[in-house]
């Protein structure tokens, strides 16, 4: 890094920083600090998303699987197109959460079951939340560290302090000082000046990639080279791939139908002006995306093509050794083992692989198995060694990466692609805290209070909590092993909560039978199923493989696991293994929400007595307390498919323009052309592999490319104009809506108040 990457990176830095403390001045009263005042326009949303959706953690899992399984399985995504129209233009699940008014998740279950039911789903989530994400400082701290080629220690006033520790205090210090000055309303403002940053230097990171490498000559040659089953480019040839395979896109479109609304309360998602703008920022959402998404995959591209190709193995082997001598550097601690591992490592020969002249690579067998293996027999000669390796191989994977960037950016490019990653890792940690601070103070302990809270008083408990949160984070980062792929770790932590909440939020906004029973079981049910997976997981290499094999039992089990899993080969295979649960992440995840799903409603059949009124709810009809009129769709002929994407009267000129585009784009050319029409034709007639090649280029590079340099004109205007519009409003009010953000009990609006006054302990209402 020169003097010019640095100032690259920390002017832009500095500058967001100062906006957030510049924000303080607006923030007078809790609704501003919780939901903006709810005074946001769509485009400062969406912009502002553009950050929250790039991240370090993300990128790196991104690559991670990406560099298991290259464009193949992106075929069939193709099946999520059709779902994600129908939640993004009729607005499922988030259109009624804002009808209801409620200003958290937990205000919302309070409404709906029970207090009670709000204090432990709160927690629950919390917990989740905070598990899932506590690694992502750690992420960030070992993806800098490796980036800037940082020494492992460093001298802090006369001490030698841990880089990866400083890094990791410096990177949560950041977030939670934006948190401190103005909760929702900060992160809003600074989000969308980092999306803006963010725009250029996505284009600058597309460009030089395809400049550095050719599509024809390298990249397409690289994903052809792989045995058959596993290949990188046809979809149909991905049978005998593990983890990342075609049932993880299964629970991929499960989740996003049931656990559209799981995440959902306070901070941006109720910040809009209205249930109709917050619509309309997450149908925006899509087009917002597309540039992040072909950044994402270029980056992943340059990652396997250096790492793979015969013209880079002179710098392959730099960064393969580099990052297994580091990685063993900072894991073993027994300085003779270790100078035995790392001679081993940097013995291994440059490996020259000939396309079509050497055998094609495996998931098994490639250009990473000799340093992988050495390391592994080298490791078996101590006590713990398969978990050691376990952890090696984790970090391996994860921090080929920024080893690999370090390598292949110029300076210049090198500033700009560190200071896109800052700004992403700063825009998702305060994120993602703030959004546990707020459940924590919310649903938990506002309500234990027993008492409203005065404004200030409020403000104050939820910086405290975020301060408590970093610190959570802090020993999460520093102490946690992470011992999985990330998506798989996330995944499993994340079914704490989302194993059971997905029957209790869908039913909860759209049913009339669900009760305060069938969600605590559904929760309760789904928190101790993920529970015992994180257990089984974390364990496996060092306690349960071990006692398993040294009571005789690893074969037997081994062959009960194949024959419960022999019906859904190749897709679900369990296979006994010394390293690593032969049970994966989304399989626990899935079998969880299956259970669950069942118990509720068989629990809330049970032990209902009256149907919910949800009119009262969601202030539909004469439960209307601000007389907005809600509009009757028309089933005509003519009006049918304007009512199946969504569009209503409230809809102006402009929004039926992006509603149509989203729907000509996402609809009839993503997934009837491009995924159904492929489909038919290659099922009759098989594409060779070459074709693959081209279709990829075309469909997931050269079209959303052309897509993205409009949108990102588009989305630049519209959210500087909204920006502006933001701080007008905020300047000219002189009061805050109460009907709409009233601060009582807990933040309920007064309707809200008066509707749990009738609302009995059982989740069961009065009858009218």
């Amino acid at each position: 890094m020169t003097l010019l990457d640095w100032l690259i990176v920390t002017v832009p830095v500095l500058f967001v920083m100062g906006m957030g403390f510049y924000s303080r001045k607006y923030v007078k009263s809790v609704a501003d600090f919780l939901v903006a005042g709810r005074l946001c326009g769509r485009y400062v949303i969406s912009v502002g998303d553009v950050a929250n959706a790039l991240a370090i953690i993300g990128l790196v899992a991104y690559v991670e699987a990406q560099y298991k399984t290259g464009f193949a399985l992106s075929f069939w995504n193709g099946f999520a197109m059709p779902l994600s129209i129908v939640i993004a233009l009729t607005g499922y699940c988030t259109y009624r959460f804002r009808e209801t008014r409620a200003m958290s998740l937990g205000q919302f279950l309070e409404m709906r079951y029970s207090r009670p039911l709000r204090i432990f789903a709160a927690t629950l989530r919390s917990l989740s939340e905070m598990l899932a994400n506590m690694i992502m400082p750690a992420v960030a701290a070992r993806f800098f560290i490796y980036f800037f080629d940082l020494p492992e220690r460093i001298g802090f006033f006369g001490c030698e302090l841990p880089t990866f520790m400083l890094l990791v205090v410096l990177v949560l210090v950041m977030a939670i000082t934006l948190i401190c000055c103005g909760g929702t309303l900060t992160l809003v403002i600074t989000d969308a000046i980092q999306g803006m940053f963010c725009y250029p230097l996505l284009v600058v990171m597309i460009v030089f990639v395809l400049y550095r490498f050719s599509w024809s000559t390298e990249i397409v040659p690289v994903m052809m080279d792989r045995v058959a089953g596993e290949s990188f480019l046809n979809p149909f040839d991905v049978d005998e791939m593990r983890d990342f395979n075609v049932f993880m896109l299964v629970v991929t479109f499960t989740t996003m139908i049931v656990h559209q609304a799981s995440w959902i309360g306070a901070g941006i998602t109720s910040a809009a002006k209205s249930p109709h703008e917050q619509k309309m920022a997450g149908l925006l959402g899509t087009w917002r995306n597309m540039l992040g998404v072909i950044f994402y995959l270029l980056v992943a591209v340059a990652v396997i093509v250096v790492l793979n190709h015969g013209s880079f193995s002179h710098e392959a082997r730099e960064i393969r050794t580099r990052l297994s001598t580091r990685i063993a550097d900072g894991l073993v601690p027994d300085d003779g083992m270790r100078s035995k591992l790392v001679a081993g490592l940097r013995d291994i020969p440059e490996q020259k692989h000939v396309i079509g002249r050497d055998a094609p690579l495996a998931d098994r067998n490639n250009l990473d198995t000799a340093y992988l293996e050495t390391v592994h027999r080298t490791l078996q000669e101590t006590g713990n060694g398969n978990a050691v390796f376990q952890e090696f191989r984790t970090l391996y994977y994860q921090l080929m990466l920024p080893v690999a960037m370090r390598e292949l950016l110029p300076p210049v490019i090198l500033g700009l692609f560190a200071l896109l990653l800052v700004l992403a890792m700063l825009s998702t940690d305060d994120t993602r805290i703030y959004s546990a601070s707020l459940t924590i103070t919310q649903d938990v302990i506002v309500p234990l209070c027993g008492k409203p809270l005065r404004p200030e008083s409020h403000i104050r408990v939820i910086r405290l909590v975020s301060i408590g949160v970093g610190v959570f984070f802090f020993c999460g980062s520093y102490f946690m092993s992470q011992l999985d792929y990330i998506n798989l770790f996330v995944t499993l932590m994340t079914s704490i909560w989302l194993g059971g909440c997905a029957p209790v939020m869908i039913f909860g906004l759209y049913s009339r039978f669900g009760t305060t029973a069938g969600a605590f079981t559904s929760l309760i049910t789904g928190m101790v199923m993920a529970v015992g997976g994180v257990l089984i997981q974390r364990n496996w290499a060092d306690t349960i493989y071990p006692f398993l094999d040294g009571n005789g039992l690893a074969v037997a089990v081994g062959n009960a696991l194949e024959t419960l899993s022999g019906p859904f080969h190749p897709w679900i295979v369990w296979k006994m293994d010394a390293v690593k649960c032969p049970v994966n992440s989304y399989e626990f995840y899935f079998l969880t929400m299956i259970v669950t799903f069942v118990l509720y409603c068989l629990v809330s059949y049970a032990t209902c007595r009256e149907p919910f009124n949800l009119d009262r709810m969601l202030h539909r009809g004469k439960y209307a307390i601000d007389g907005t009129k809600r509009f009757k769709l028309h089933w005509s002929p003519r009006e049918f498919f304007a009512n199946v994407i969504g569009i209503t009267p409230e809809y102006t000129r402009g929004d039926r323009v992006i509603a149509w585009g989203l729907f000509g784009y996402s609809f009839v050319y993503s997934f009837c052309l491009a995924f159904l029409g492929v489909l038919l034709w290659n099922l009759f007639s098989p594409w060779p592999l070459e074709w693959w090649g081209h279709y990829f280029f075309v469909v997931q590079l050269a079209i959303p490319l052309v897509l993205a340099a409009v949108t990102t004109v588009w989305f630049g205007i519209g959210g500087v104009r909204d920006l502006f519009r933001l701080f007008r409003d905020l300047e000219s009010r002189t009061a805050v809506n109460d009907l709409d953000n009233g601060v009582v009990e807990g933040h309920m609006s007064l309707a809200d108040k008066a509707e749990l006054e009738s609302v009995d302990r059982g989740g069961r209402r009065d009858a009218e």
